[in-house]
């Protein structure tokens, strides 16, 4: 299967991007089509067909549209226009309406004869009202009679037909005003994409021969050296080799506070670099940098919409045909049951209820709300995969933790070493356990390496024959001709060692030779500062039920949970009884959203499982990027409640505008069958409340 994204120019709603992506997926050998409105991409999966018999057909569909696609760099970088301030041909269209509205006024206060009355009026209609007509026609002739150009031609076209010109150039003038204004908040959430957007890098210094190149970052290869100098941004993820510098981290974790780096120090890409000249080698291709990961994510968040906006489209599909049907009935059947009441005034009140039906007010504020929301989450260094997991978040009300680099720092110290074994010291026992565990990188494993390191102890140049990693339980390995046993106590009591138990806080590391016991090495964990902050935040925001699970000791896990006020707790978990626990959660409070927050490494199964999966990986963790729903882009726990308040403010924002629009429509709607309201309250009744419902959908910003 084959990929290809293409830029689109002349996307003008969020309805109308919905449209083209039906068409698209109807060509044949289209896998999947994505059409992002806010980002004005188009994002297609296909086989079996060549990109530019592809390119060639969706073009044909698009243009159909009124839709350009843009397929190469310099349409590309004339369509970024759009995304800061007004083009020439803005400034044209605004000096062109300003002539209009000269005219009308004109026409309006003037005292002219009927003929000169009217063809002002009429030139004010045409500057107004070439365009909508222009794409009423198109939708037209492809079959399409039910959106918001059809409608308010045929309104303004019928009001011109019964005599009410003023009424007819009003409509246009209104529902251009309207468009601006939907401009101008499209373009702003565009904006805020392009600024994040930036965290890419435009070039990146190679070093090549003792010599220093300009080169695209997509060429940079793993193992390369680049330098970054003072006021640059990182361009590719590496490890710092040669350099001390300060970085600001704040456009990918949302934090202000520069962070220093220097030598063997990771470094992400889309940092800039604040101070010093920095050495870095490069560990990923671009494709799989960090900030790569985060823009796709980013791009493609409003892919994934929530049951809100699809119920929006399901109910214009429904509502707008019904609605032509009743105007229709009003305009030409009520004459014949009402016939005291003139033919003409049943065309107007039919003219009115077309004006006031149309539904773009839901088109635009509804997934402009969702997308305030999800930028609203970015800047906070939280970042959602679609508008589906911020509605999921809102409802949820039980938050499931892993515990160890989740609720506590995940960094291990040693704490306590006790041979078991006469001729076994501290540091013999200590020893062992390093060689071992040198092979490993579980946060586990670098403590005792740590430890050993620390003391002096000698690590290095070991063999270990038969090495074999026993899934939650530890190691079984040959040092010297002799077995070895490294584990937890489950490993002991399968292979039936004889030891003392341990019944203290940490993780206890028991170690075993020809199954008798050498003592054992017991780590602990640090509890995250904001971590018990984070838990009583989420009770005041009234989660039902917050349960951690673990696989580390009871005694350990059941400590923790007891010091953070954790509602329930199981501990000793293997990666796959985590999954069992979240489905007996299900089992039990059903119709519950549940909440899982894990480290992004070895949870991808709960992460999948759940209604949405939160990564806390921290900044630059593949596997964090990968596996959840959301990803904190920093390790602090907090950011959950700040973006659960994110989330239940903007279903808060999505459900008002629903409201407002729906219950002025269908007043409005009433007293236009009953031939209370006339067309200029239908006018400035479909504009205002669009306003009013962007300026709302705004709101979501946190």
């Amino acid at each position: 299967m084959s990929n290809i994204v293409l830029k689109l120019q002349g996307l003008d709603c969020a309805h109308c991007a919905e449209k083209l992506q039906n068409k698209i997926e109807a060509i044949n050998n289209i896998d999947s089509v994505a059409v992002n409105f806010f980002n004005s991409e188009m994002n297609i999966n296909y086989n079996e067909i060549t990109e530019n018999n592809l390119i060639k057909q969706v073009k044909e569909v698009s243009k159909s549209l009124g839709v350009d696609i843009l397929v190469n760099s310099h349409e590309e970088k004339n369509s970024m226009k759009l995304y800061t301030n007004l083009d020439e041909s803005s400034k044209f269209k605004l000096m062109k309406y300003a002539v209009g509205l000269i005219i009308f006024g004109i026409a309006t206060i003037g005292d002219f004869d009927y003929s000169i009355t009217f063809i002002l009026y009429m030139m004010s209609y045409v500057i107004f009202g070439t365009g909508t007509i222009l794409k009423a026609v198109k939708s037209i002739s492809r079959g399409d009679f039910f959106n918001e150009n059809f409608l308010l031609s045929t309104a303004s076209l019928g009001a011109i037909y019964i005599g009410m010109f003023s009424e007819a150039v009003a409509v246009m003038i209104f529902f251009q005003v309207g468009e601006f204004f939907h401009d101008i908040a499209v373009n702003n959430a565009r904006k805020s994409i392009k600024d994040l957007m930036n965290l890419k890098a435009e070039y990146a210094n190679l070093v090549q021969e003792g010599e220093i190149k300009k080169v695209d970052p997509e060429t940079v290869r793993i193992g390369d050296i680049i330098i970054v100098k003072a006021g640059e941004k990182v361009p590719l993820d590496g490890i710092v080799i040669e350099g001390i510098s300060q970085i600001d981290a704040s456009a990918l974790i949302g934090e202000s506070v520069p962070r220093k780096v220097q030598i063997k120090d990771e470094i992400m890409s889309g940092v800039i670099n604040l101070t010093g000249i920095i050495k870095v080698q490069v560990s990923t291709e671009y494709s799989d940098s960090t900030v790569s990961k985060i823009m796709n994510m980013v791009e493609n968040a409003s892919a994934k919409k929530a049951t809100t906006e699809r119920f929006i489209t399901q109910f214009s599909k429904i509502y707008t045909p019904i609605v032509i049907s009743i105007a229709l009935i009003l305009m030409f059947i009520a004459p014949i049951f009402f016939p005291e009441i003139a033919s003409s005034e049943w065309i107007y009140r039919g003219l009115v209820f077309l004006l006031v039906a149309c539904p773009c007010a839901l088109h635009l504020s509804v997934p402009l709300s969702f997308f305030s929301g999800i930028g609203s989450s970015s800047k906070n260094g939280v970042l959602i995969k679609g508008s589906n997991y911020l509605q999921a978040l809102s409802e949820a009300s039980i938050v499931v933790f892993d515990k160890t680099g989740t609720l506590t720092k995940g960094v291990f110290t040693v704490t306590e070493i006790k041979p078991t074994k006469n001729e076994i010291t501290e540091n013999k026992l200590l020893e062992i356990a390093g060689i071992i565990e040198n092979l490993s990188n579980h946060p586990i494993a670098k403590s005792i390496v740590n430890e050993c390191e620390k003391k002096h102890i000698n690590i290095e140049g070991f063999t270990l024959e038969d090495f074999e990693e026993l899934q939650g339980k530890g190691i079984r390995a040959t040092l010297n001709g002799k077995e070895i046993l490294l584990g937890n106590d489950k490993l002991m009591d399968l292979e039936n060692v004889m030891y003392e138990k341990y019944n203290g806080m940490g993780t206890v590391i028991h170690l075993a030779e020809k199954r008798e016991h050498l003592g054992f090495i017991v780590i602990s964990d640090i509890i995250k500062e904001d971590t018990a902050t984070a838990i009583q935040n989420l009770k005041q925001q009234n989660i039902k039920k917050i349960v951690m699970l673990s696989g580390d000791r009871k005694e350990s896990a059941e400590a923790v949970a007891k010091n953070l006020g954790i509602d329930e707790v199981h501990a000793e978990l293997l990666p796959n009884e985590k999954v069992e626990m979240v489905e007996n959660l299900y089992t039990g409070h059903p119709n519950q959203k549940i909440i899982f927050v894990g480290d992004g490494i070895n949870d991808a199964p709960v992460l999948s499982r759940v209604d949405v999966g939160v990564a806390m990986g921290g900044i630059g963790s593949d596997a964090a990027l990968e596996a959840g729903d959301m990803v904190i882009m920093t390790d602090e726990i907090s950011k959950l409640s700040t973006v659960i308040d994110i989330s239940r403010k903007t279903m808060s924002i999505v459900k008002q505008n629903i409201f407002l629009v729906l219950a002025v429509k269908f007043l409005v709607l009433a007293l236009a069958i009953l031939g209370i309201t006339n067309m200029w309250l239908a006018i400035l009744t479909d504009t205002g409340i669009t306003l009013v419902a962007v300026l709302n959908s705004i709101r979501s910003k946190y």
